[in-house]
């Protein structure tokens, strides 16, 4: 079987499914599912285990906070700022990572406008 160039194999597309009474279904038996699942992490389902702490405890996902850091007359300058401000501790490593980086992209758009003259 061939297939000419800019014509779908497929050109009724995927079937609908109709999903309208799927709800109804899993509402009717969500309870004894999730039994079945509590059960299986208290004899030790690794995986069952990790879906119930996954919905109970869920990821934290990190808040930037706000950090203040003298801005300098140059930007190497803010850059020593933000690396003195870093190893003293007073900002975050990963913070200070992400405003290194944001300076490294500054200084490249710098370079290129200057370039572009």
């Amino acid at each position: 079987m061939s297939f000419k160039k800019g014509q779908s194999g497929n050109p009724s597309g995927r079937p609908k499914q109709d999903t309208a009474n799927l709800k109804p279904l899993l509402a009717q038996h969500g309870e004894s599912v999730l039994q079945k699942v509590i059960d299986a992490a208290l004899e030790g389902d690794l995986t069952a285990c990790k879906l119930v702490l996954d919905r109970l405890y869920p990821a934290m996902k990190s808040q930037a906070m706000p950090v203040h850091i003298p801005v300098g007359d140059t930007l190497p300058e803010t850059g020593n700022n933000i690396v003195s401000e870093t190893m003293t501790g007073n900002v975050p490593p990963d913070i200070g990572a992400a405003l290194i980086t944001a300076l490294s992209n500054q200084a490249k758009l710098v370079e290129f406008t200057e370039l572009s003259l």
